[in-house]
């Protein structure tokens, strides 16, 4: 194990890394700066977030700074604001006794002009995002024509978020003459394609196993039926009473849904989604950089550029379809050689997916038990317990009350004092968790689509519609409406239906835009729906899926079969919402183009069909 004096860093720099207390380089950082003084090859860098890599370039970028030259000379890009203001931040105080050295972060989301002046008043290193970053070059307020180093941080992500274009068209105006650093967490077809076209002689340093999971995250999962999601992440968060993680949901409108009903039942969470201001986003993410949110409750777009460190839980309230997902996500806990977990609540037909992410991570996913009432109750007075015995006791401040204390309590004995103590704060878990039910899902029960229609429920779905809500005790008053009736908590379960049409057992029909099918209830049809939109226009089964949840803004709308065309598309949904659905899609668009939705019926044999339509009005 090399020191960082060893590395080559300059006296001022160990300087500034001595004030932020780095005690050794990571392996990123052991191999890659090296190779950026000894050598004039591009890098490839394949490493998980959180694993040291700015350092790894900003250091060394910052010792070749010609100081003489007062041009713009190496340019980093990342994919959100949050990144962008941190790498510029972390540059900064690496420089902190370096005299001269001038970084500014250009974004999306904050005046252009001052930053137009900011880059006015000099400037050796640009950190951008791709949207801002070309905007000022097509304004020529950012000159990049003279840089000797581009670094592309988290090349995935960008591409992931759309910026393919905008990457290639500031690369095409950067000189042939300079060093390419690109880092990534995993390497898609786009990744390998940006580092073809773009780099020469490139050294590859991967840093654990590609596109793997992070050594020291533990994944385990729970199976449960789909309608109980809410109430087993309730479980997850009263098990572990010190969490302080992420939820990741689908949907924008599955993430409003869920944050409102944790903060509703008295949890310390919020949300993070496409909807908020960039103000509101920085107010939450302030919030929960702070600790003061134990939760955040994210869409993965929204997470996307989050750097947190110490995260102890990141919870999939519904597995990804894409494995990469799944990597970037459990790879925000369990960084910096600490230990992390990655909970997913996993339905009947999303346990096909663990043994494609096993393969991925190549790690086992545990599957354990929903914690029971007596556990979680064990656990939650274990933690009181050590907070009363770890709580500073200021004599001085405490004397003159406990006579009166005393005498008011001279009628218990010792163990009656600790009883009433603990009872005091801990009847309402005791409460709440009395006679709770078994919320896993037995490996003979069958599949539960969402609507708690799940074969094991036939004859008894009454009493299981109790068990899974009136036992969840109401508390209010004291932890909020945490026992709330399953009835209304299903609604934040239900988007586990955009697995319909994407089994993944059925092989990869979704991306081929094949037909799609699901089982049909036993009760009540579906009608069938002719929308103008189809596999040219780059659509999916899930994306039908979205727009009818987002447009008819109900949750628990049944959707059935999903058959893709080339230029349209055909959907089933649940006949008593047929109207709602029609309706609600009078101004719909899709990607900026008019949607035109139209209730198709089948005429005919089955073999050959003739479809006449009713339009909405």
């Amino acid at each position: 194990m090399l020191t960082f004096t060893e590395l080559g860093l300059s006296p001022n720099l160990l300087k500034g890394i001595e004030d932020l207390e780095f005690k050794k380089p990571t392996p990123i950082q052991e191999k890659i700066i090296p190779i950026i003084f000894s050598s004039e090859n591009d890098i490839i860098g394949l490493a998980q977030t959180g694993t040291g890599k700015t350092a790894a370039y900003g250091l060394p970028i910052i010792q070749n700074i010609d100081f003489e030259d007062n041009s713009v000379q190496a340019l980093i890009l990342s994919p959100t604001r949050e990144l962008c203001m941190q790498i510029a931040g972390d540059m900064v105080k690496y420089s902190k006794h370096i005299k001269g050295f001038e970084v500014v972060a250009v974004y999306g989301g904050a005046s252009i002009e001052n930053q137009i002046r900011a880059l006015k008043k000099g400037a050796h290193v640009i950190v951008a995002t791709p949207g801002r970053m070309l905007d000022l070059i097509k304004r020529r307020a950012a000159k990049i024509d003279k840089i000797r180093t581009v670094v592309l941080d988290e090349a995935d992500e960008m591409l992931n978020m759309g910026f393919r274009e905008d990457l290639d068209s500031i690369l095409e105006t950067t000189p042939k003459a300079k060093r390419t650093f690109l880092f990534s967490a995993t390497m898609p077809e786009e990744v390998a394609r940006i580092s073809k076209n773009y780099m020469q002689n490139a050294t590859t340093v991967t840093i654990g196993t590609q596109n793997s999971g992070a050594e020291n995250v533990k994944h385990i999962y729970y199976q449960v039926h789909a309608r109980n999601r809410y109430l087993v992440l309730k479980r997850i968060a009263d098990y572990n009473p010190d969490i302080y993680g992420i939820v990741f949901c689908r949907t924008r409108m599955e993430t409003k849904e869920v944050a409102d009903k944790l903060i509703k039942d008295g949890y310390n969470a919020d949300a993070l989604h496409g909807d908020l201001s960039q103000s509101q986003r920085d107010h939450v993410m302030k919030r929960f950089r702070e600790r003061t949110l134990q939760m955040l409750v994210a869409t993965d777009v929204a997470a996307r550029g989050i750097d947190v460190s110490d995260i102890s839980h990141v919870i999939n309230y519904n597995l990804p379809d894409d494995l990469d997902v799944y990597t970037h996500r459990s790879g925000r806990t369990g960084r910096a050689d600490k230990s992390g977990i990655s909970i997913s609540i996993v339905n009947y037909r999303e346990k096909s997916k663990i043994p494609s992410i096993e393969k991925a991570i190549k790690k086992k996913m545990e599957r354990q038990p929903v914690p029971n009432g007596n556990e979680i109750c064990q656990r939650q007075l274990f933690k009181m317990i050590d907070k009363m015995e770890k709580v500073e006791v200021d004599e001085l401040q405490i004397a003159p009350f406990m006579d009166v204390v005393n005498k008011k309590l001279e009628w218990l004995s010792k163990e009656d004092v600790i009883k009433h103590f603990v009872s005091l704060e801990f009847n309402r878990f005791l409460e709440y968790y009395k006679n709770a039910p078994d919320l896993n899902e037995k490996d003979s029960d069958k599949y539960d689509d969402g609507g708690g229609r799940g074969r094991s429920d036939r004859g008894d779905r009454r009493s299981r519609s109790d068990r899974g809500g009136r036992s969840e005790r109401n508390d209010r008053g004291e932890r909020g409406e945490r026992g709330e009736r399953s009835g209304r908590e299903n609604r934040s379960d239900s988007y586990n239906r955009s697995d319909r049409g994407e089994r993944t057992d059925r092989g990869d029909r979704q991306d081929r835009g094949e037909r799609t099918e699901r089982r049909r209830p036993e009760k009540g049809g579906y009608v069938r729906f002719f929308i103008n939109v189809g596999k040219k226009d780059k659509l999916l089964p899930k994306n039908i899926i979205g727009l009818v949840n987002d447009y008819a803004k109900d949750r628990d709308i049944n959707i059935g079969e999903i058959d893709m065309k080339d230029s349209f598309s055909f959907f089933e949904v649940g006949e008593k919402h047929a109207e709602k659905v029609l309706s609600s899609f009078k101004d719909g668009n899709y990607k900026g183009r008019k949607i035109v939705v139209e209730q198709a019926e089948a005429v005919g044999s089955s073999k050959k069909k003739k479809v006449r339509t009713k339009r909405g009005k």
